[in-house]
This record gives C-alpha cells, sequence and structure tokens, in this order.
C-alpha cells in the first residue's frame, strides 16, 4: 500500500509532539496543508498556494532562504508566511497521515518504508516512535521499521514524521538577478552545502537556482509492505555469458536473504518463477524447501552450478539502444509455507554483461566499455535533477523516451544531483539507455575548487547511504558504471567505503575514481575497480559555443577528447516554448538583445561568457534578429551546428574515441542554457541535429578535411551502399554532384571523397546535401550543410521560397499512444530549409511529441517519410493539427484525424 494523502505544517505552529499528533484523538486544525507524497516541505507549500510557482519568472525571489545570511542580503525574511519565524525551513515539519489496514490482515507482518527523505526524521505511529533523527539521515538511503506490533489491523493509523531541515542549510550564491551578472558560484561561494548527504545543487549552480527549502520533505515515496512471517529480502541477480564472444549460454546466480520474524520454526519452500516480459517465450520454475528457524536469517546463493534451470539456453540479451533489442525478464521470487505465500517480490533483469579497461592514447588514458563482449561507443549526457524533485514516473518515461529518440545510449546521474527514483532506472531499462551512476561529490563542494576533502563531517551518514542505493539499484541492467563523484574525489574514509562496496555488494560493473580525470588521486589511493586505473575520462567542456569545425580539432587532437564526459552549449528553445520560460519577453534596450534580467535569471547570464559568446555567434553570422521570433529561429540555426559539430566530431574517431557526453541533456527548471530539450519537454534543433549525427548509419561531411564519411556505430556490417554528395547555390543550381559505392564493417567510420574541390568554387553560401541509399534507392541518412568560408550566412535571409506537399500516409492508435506517418515532398526547384513540422492543440504545441526527424531539409523534388507519436490522453477527444513551416517555406496546417 502506498500513503499518499499527508498533512503537512510547520513545527512553529504545531506545538504538539510526536505521540500526540500520531494519536486517533488529535484534532487537527484547518491549518494543516493537504498534500500529496511524494512532496518536499515547498511543493507542498506551492500547491496550497502559500508562495508562488517558484519556476515561473522571478517568482522564485519571492520566497524566503534556509540561509539567513541569504534573506538578509535580499530582504527575503519578508516573504515568511510564519509570524514571528522570519526562516520557515529552520525548524522541522510535520507529515501526518491516516489509513486503514484490513481486520483480515492481523496477525500479518508489517514493514513502513520510506524510499527517501531529506534529511532527517523521527517517525511516530499511534503514539509509539518507531525511529528517530539519529537513525534516518541522508537523502539516499531507504529506511524499512517493523511495524508489526504498532498497526492496528480494522481500525484507522496515524502516522506522524517530523521531518528536519538539512544539517548545514548551505549559502547560496549572488542569484543571477541581471543578465549582465557576475559568474555563478556553483555550489554557493564556500560548497558548504557538501556537509550534508544530499542533493549538492538544491544550493545553486549555474543552470538552476537556489532551492529555497533545499529540497526538505519526503521526496520519494511511502509504503506500507505487508507479509507473512518470512521474509524475502536483498533479492541479487547476477547473469554472465561464459562463452564470450558466443553469447548462446547464459548462466544465472541469485542470492537472497530469508529472514524469519516468528517466533517458531518455518519449513516452507522458495518459488522462483523467470519469465520473459519484453518478448514471447517460455517461463522457467525452480523450487526449494527451505527450514528456517526462529527468528533467524538464512542467505542463500544459488548458481548454474546447482541450479541446471539457471542455464539459458540463446537468452534474449539486453543491449543498449541501437546496439540490439533491450530484451527484458521478469522475476519472481515467494516464499510459502504450506499452500500460502508468505512474501512475493518481482523485478525486471537484463542477461548482459558489462565490462570496461583502459588504452594509452599518446599519453591520455582513455577507458572504454564493453556490453555483452562488445565495445560501445557512449554518446548522451548529463542528466540533472527537476529543481524541486517534481518528476514523476510518467515524466521519467516522457523525458528517457525523449532520450532513446534521439539515437543516444547514455544517461550520467550527475553526482550534484540523486540516486534516481526507482522508476527511472526501469524506464531506463525498457528504452536501452545505459546508466552512468555518480556518487554524491562534487570539486566544488569537496575541496577541488571549493568545498573542503573534510566535508560531510558524518562518514557514517555516507556510507550509509551509498549501501542502501547499490543495494537498491543493482539488479538494473541499464546501470552500467559507478563513480566516485563529479570533477572531485571524496576523502579516502568514503571513497574506500564507494569503492569497496561496489565491489562486495554490486561486483558486476566497475567503478572509477571520478567522472574526471582532472581530478587526480592522492599517491597511494587505489584506483577503479577491477582494474585499479585511473578514470580515463575527462570533463572540463568547452561548455561555449563554439564553431562546429572546433569540435574536429579538439577530436584530431585527442588529448582529453579521448573520451569527453562533458562539453556543451548554451541552447536557446524554439520560439514556441519561450513564452512559458519568460514571462516578460520585453527587451531592456540598455542590454544585448533581446536580454532583460529575467532571461537572467534563467540562466542567459552573460557574466559567465557562456550565452554572451553564443548570442554574438548568432548575431555575427546570421544578422541582428527583427524580433523575439526571429532571434529565437536564427538561435535554432546555431544550435543544430553546434550539437551536429560536437557529434559528427566524435563519431568520425568512432573507434578512437571512447565517447562523448553533453553537460547537459534536460533541464532542472526552465532555463535556456545546456539541454536539448527544455524543462517544457519541447526539443530545440540540437537534439535533432544529434539524433542524426547518432543515428545507426550516418553519412556526414568531415569539417576538418571537408572529406563526405560514412559512420556505422551498428554491429552489423552494410553492403552495397550508394553514398552521393551534391553542392548547390543558394537558388538552387547545382554546383557539383558526386557519387560512389561503399562496404562497411561493423562499427567503422569510413572517408568516401573529398568535396575540397566542390567547395573551393564559391565564396557564398553553399549547400551540401548528402544521402546514403541501398541498392534499391531507399534512403538510410540524409545530411545538410550550409556553408560559406567566412561565416556569413546573411543571404539566407534571400532565399526563394519552396513549396512543400504534406500527406498523411496512415495513422494508428497504440498502447503507449498515437502515432501519424507523415509524407513531405519538396514540390519546387529550391531547396527547402530547415523545415519544423509540429503538432498542435488549441495553439499549442503537444508535449512530448517523439519525431523521426525534424528541423529537415528536402532538395528540389526530394520526398521524406517520417513518424511522430505522443502519448495516449494528451488530446482530450480532440484532433490535433499538423502545423508545417521552415526557413524558406510558408505555414501551412493539416487536421489529423484521432484513432
Amino acid at each position: 500500500m502506498q500513503l499518499r494523502d499527508f498533512y503537512l505544517q510547520s513545527t512553529a505552529v504545531i506545538n504538539d509532539d510526536g505521540a500526540t499528533i500520531s494519536g486517533n484523538q488529535y484534532q487537527s486544525k484547518n491549518y494543516w496543508f493537504p498534500v500529496k507524497v511524494p512532496c518536499t516541505v515547498l511543493t507542498g507549500l506551492v500547491a496550497n498556494k502559500v508562495y508562488p510557482d517558484p519556476y515561473i519568472g522571478m517568482n522564485n525571489m519571492l520566497i524566503p532562504d534556509a540561509s539567513d545570511s541569504f534573506n538578509h542580503q535580499y530582504n527575503l525574511e519578508q516573504y515568511s508566511y510564519l509570524p514571528n519565524e522570519p526562516n520557515p525551513w529552520k525548524k522541522p515539519y510535520w507529515y501526518r497521515a491516516s489509513f486503514n489496514v484490513a481486520a483480515g490482515d492481523k496477525g500479518k507482518f508489517f514493514q513502513l518504508i520510506f524510499k527517501g527523505i531529506n534529511y532527517r526524521a523521527d517517525v511516530w505511529l499511534n503514539g509509539k516512535q518507531l525511529a528517530d533523527s539519529s537513525q534516518m539521515a541522508g537523502m539516499f538511503a531507504e529506511y524499512s521499521l517493523n511495524v508489526t506490533n504498532t498497526i492496528k489491523a480494522g481500525e484507522t493509523n496515524i502516522l506522524a514524521v517530523k521531518i528536519y531541515p538539512l544539517d548545514f542549510p548551505g549559502l547560496p550564491a549572488h542569484p543571477q538577478l541581471t543578465a549582465l551578472g557576475d559568474f555563478y558560484a556553483n555550489g554557493g561561494p564556500t560548497g558548504d552545502i557538501g556537509k550534508n548527504v544530499t542533493m549538492l545543487c538544491s544550493v545553486g549552480w549555474d543552470w538552476i537556482p537556489e532551492v529555497h527549502d533545499r529540497n526538505m520533505g519526503i521526496w520519494q515515496p511511502v509504503y506500507l509492505r505487508t507479509s507473512g512471517h518470512i521474509v524475502i529480502q536483498q533479492p541479487h541477480i547476477i547473469t554472465n555469458l561464459p562463452n564470450l564472444p558466443d553469447t548462446n549460454i547464459a548462466r544465472l546466480s541469485l542470492s537472497l536473504s530469508l529472514k524469519n520474524n516468528g517466533n517458531a520454526v518455518t519449513n516452507g519452500k522458495l518459488k522462483i518463477i523467470i519469465s520473459p516480459e519484453t518478448f514471447a517465450g517460455n517461463s522457467l520454475t525452480v523450487e526449494q524447501n527451505i527450514s528456517i528457524p526462529a527468528n533467524d536469517l538464512k542467505e542463500l546463493n544459488l548458481t548454474a552450478d546447482n541450479i541446471q534451470q539457471f542455464v539459458i539456453s540463446k537468452p534474449h540479451l539486453w543491449w543498449p539502444n541501437n546496439y540490439g533489442n533491450p530484451d527484458l525478464y521478469r522475476i519472481r521470487i515467494q516464499y510459502l509455507g504450506g499452500n500460502e505465500i508468505s512474501d512475493d517480490t518481482s523485478f525486471l533483469f537484463g542477461i548482459r554483461t558489462v565490462s570496461s579497461k583502459t588504452t594509452t592514447v599518446n599519453g591520455w588514458l582513455r577507458r572504454d566499455f564493453y556490453v555483452n563482449g562488445k565495445r560501445v561507443h557512449l554518446v548522451g549526457g548529463a542528466w540533472v535533477p527537476d529543481m524541486m524533485l517534481n518528476r514523476d514516473s510518467l515524466r521519467n518515461d516522457y523525458e528517457l523516451h525523449l532520450c532513446r529518440n534521439a539515437n543516444v545510449n547514455l544517461v550520467r546521474i550527475w553526482g550534484g544531483g540523486l540516486a534516481e527514483t526507482d522508476d527511472f532506472y526501469e524506464s531506463a531499462d525498457r528504452y536501452g539507455m545505459m546508466v552512468w551512476q555518480d556518487f554524491w561529490i562534487t570539486g566544488d563542494t569537496h575541496g577541488e575548487f571549493k568545498g573542503s576533502g573534510d566535508y560531510p563531517p558524518r562518514g557514517d551518514i555516507y556510507i550509509h547511504n551509498i549501501i542502501s542505493t547499490i543495494l537498491r539499484i543493482r539488479n538494473h541492467a541499464s546501470l552500467l558504471v559507478w563513480t566516485g563523484g563529479n570533477e572531485g574525489h571524496a576523502r579516502e574514509e568514503l571513497y574506500n567505503a564507494m569503492r569497496d562496496n561496489v565491489a562486495n555488494l554490486d561486483g558486476t560493473r566497475p567503478f572509477i575514481p571520478s567522472s574526471s580525470g582532472f581530478a587526480k588521486l592522492p599517491t597511494g589511493w587505489k584506483g577503479s575497480w577491477p582494474d585499479d586505473q585511473l578514470s580515463g575520462v575527462y570533463s572540463g567542456g568547452p561548455y561555449s559555443w563554439q564553431d562546429a569545425a572546433q569540435y574536429y580539432a579538439l577530436a584530431d587532437k585527442g588529448r582529453d577528447w579521448v573520451f569527453k564526459d562533458e562539453t556543451g552549449i548554451p541552447s536557446q528553445p524554439p520560439y514556441s516554448s519561450i513564452s512559458k520560460i519568460i514571462s516578460n519577453l520585453v527587451p531592456d534596450s540598455s542590454l544585448p538583445y533581446p536580454l532583460n534580467n529575467t532571461w537572467g535569471y534563467h540562466d542567459a547570464c552573460t557574466g559567465n561568457g557562456h550565452y554572451d559568446t553564443y548570442y554574438k555567434a548568432m548575431k555575427n553570422r546570421y544578422g541582428t534578429p527583427a524580433g523575439i521570433k526571429d532571434f529565437c529561429d536564427k538561435m535554432q540555426l546555431v544550435n543544430a551546428d553546434g550539437y551536429r559539430g560536437i557529434f559528427e566530431a566524435a563519431g568520425h574517431k568512432l573507434n578512437k574515441t571512447g565517447g562523448v557526453m553533453l553537460w547537459k541533456l534536460n533541464a532542472a527548471f526552465p532555463s535556456v542554457v545546456w539541454q536539448v530539450y527544455d524543462w517544457y519537454l519541447e526539443p530545440n534543433s540540437g537534439y535533432y541535429f544529434m539524433q542524426r549525427a547518432c543515428e545507426p548509419l550516418h553519412v556526414q561531411l568531415n569539417l576538418d578535411d571537408s572529406m563526405v564519411a560514412v559512420i556505422n556505430r551498428s554491429y552489423q556490417s552494410k553492403h552495397g551502399l550508394i553514398v552521393t554528395a551534391d553542392v548547390m547555390d543558394i537558388e538552387g543550381k547545382s554546383l557539383s554532384h558526386q557519387t560512389a559505392k561503399l562496404n562497411l564493417d561493423t562499427t567503422t567510420a569510413k572517408e568516401v571523397f573529398s568535396l575540397v574541390p566542390a567547395l573551393s568554387r564559391s565564396e557564398e553560401v553553399v549547400f551540401v546535401v548528402l544521402h546514403v541509399a541501398d541498392l534499391s534507392g531507399k534512403t538510410i541518412s540524409q545530411n545538410v550543410y550550409w556553408l560559406q568560408p567566412k561565416h556569413d550566412y546573411t543571404s539566407l535571409a534571400k532565399m526563394k521560397s519552396a513549396n512543400v506537399r504534406v500527406k498523411l500516409v496512415s495513422s494508428a492508435k497504440e498502447k503507449s499512444g498515437y502515432r501519424y506517418t507523415l509524407q513531405f515532398t519538396n514540390t519546387s526547384e529550391q531547396l527547402a530549409f530547415f523545415i519544423n513540422p509540429q503538432l498542435m492543440l488549441n495553439d499549442e504545441e503537444i508535449m512530448p511529441c517523439f519525431w523521426s526527424n525534424n528541423y529537415f531539409s528536402l532538395s528540389s523534388h526530394e520526398t521524406m517519410t517520417i513518424t511522430v507519436s505522443y502519448p495516449v490522453g494528451k488530446l482530450r477527444g480532440m484532433q490535433p493539427k499538423l502545423v508545417t513551416s521552415g526557413w524558406n517555406v510558408a505555414k501551412q496546417e493539416m487536421t489529423l484525424p484521432e484513432k
């Protein structure tokens, strides 16, 4: 049973103790706020209209902060809703809930499970205290309390949870209140948020403002678990492919504990059922008689050596996105005493192995990762938490679906964020999205740049949170690697606790010291597990806008680009969502267009140099924008070129680099930097240019030497390919046409021919249109570049109009949503440039939408077939409109059926 309905209030208002509040006779006055848990305190108060929505405009500066000095500096005490309490986050908060337990459950075993609290908690049930804040501390630990003797079956039960704020609230940096503000100090000016085992970015970073309550509260679900007296604990399934590269045989092992909470010996049966989850197939069943003494714990280790059914012939393997299907099995474990089930648990798992090894390239260590014995080239980026932890399972599914649709294969859970929720990892399993899991250390808070290596002072809390997290997520097929943190490392006691517990409690995937090779370990410390090497991965950007050719220069040089785990550019969202992010779209004439201070607060702050360079690149290349829409449209051209450059530069060194990862994929709040889709789930053009650059078979123009190349990321060789390259002027006149036949090995990058002669013929803007087709003429990959020697693209504004005909090929209602297949044909002699179809409902774009292609271009008389889908429930019985427009394509609309 999940407990959702709670009431919330500060102990500044509620003077009663836990025994009283959790009693049946307690009269809760109307000054308690109703909330739905999971829910932080600030989220609950915003939902009850106590404070304005901090995601919007400058509302966050209308809320007091957890730091007294920050409040004094910005006069935020005036906004406290508590009389005579200038800081509403200084005292604990009560969460109170009532729930019923069936009379028929009397005599059963009950556990009260807290999946995550922040930061400490006292727990009371029916007038009895079950745990205190010395036992429940730290944001990333799971807590299970035996409440068998406290539950009242057949009656109303009252739960009271007293949530304490962070031990150290941390001092935020100066907020980005002006568009010309100073560089934001990540983690605050002193990094003292690192004294806690918490979401470090809650004190503010250069892409998220400070969260004023630091997300104190019950931030993950609360469950009442009912079972018999025999309880299954900590199951751990390990899959092995012993004959790699042959994958026809898999061997499984399962360890678990059976706890007898009763006063009598129990003779029963352990039953294990393994069945296909994502494909059709047969199930297998294992049964063993197990006797457990009274009040005892029995540990079991079942392996393929003694369980014949654990040898799987021709298993369906779990593969990362675009390397194969992420096939999953479900394991169900039961313990039966006689014919009665005492306990029953199940979870998903994938049959797969992961490993890594290092190689040295011109003096730089590079780490490679392997799944099922095959090397994977990692493409993806960092994942950051929602500002106020308001992502639910549906939102996580939407965002990971967007990641899969973008053809990336990895998300990195950044060290200043979270150990993510259970549903996040399950969605990653289903989407074939590998997960790179940092522990909660950053250079900005733990001594590399600021803060202290002595943080956090309570190492026991940190270690408990490490162990709990490993046990919670170790069975997920998506989990690829653990790291010791972001651009830094913990003190040796905590570092060894990470490394050793990964080895002992997991033992199936590597641990590397840090997500940055620049963070050097002290002499004598152990290296990665199990190979004892350094990390072999490197952060460090660049984070500001770069000309696309610069990424080729970096990749060609090697050095830290042998495995680049952080790089990115500011990423202006499209016009269709910008008014949601910037509530005041009126530019300040004293600032660089189109900035005003609200833009600065939402991260368009020129002080850090990132946005300023980005804006100037757009203005210098495409001309001063004529309005907000023109600004957003021109910024999409900059986005497209930048993100394509990052991934194509890495792709042309496919077998010489370990991978490239963005800082970052997603948004923590409505922002205009470092994201390929915004907080409202609207992709910008860079998302789709990344999508094309990371497709399994991709044709590209290498910007270091103007060679046309074809990249095969898959494990399948390709034969009989036809590569064509057309160069045309802005009027659509052909300047060059080349073609070649090509065969490709697996996972290879192959240069085909040079475009240097063709590109040297013109000083004007030219378009390069590349295609790869199979022998039947079907296009597999298409790519369009716009080039000019001095990057002067202002003449694009004078392009002649092109005509695009749109045809609905098919529509279908599927289990997860609606899908349309659309055909776009350029019926004119002019290239149709930067076409952006959108699905609209009541003049607002449907979000999320999963397009197979967007922001694409079509040569004269070229046809492209594209699919788009969106989740069930988005239409509410109405028909969407397809709105198609482009750089030189007039807007047209088509009403689509809802089937």
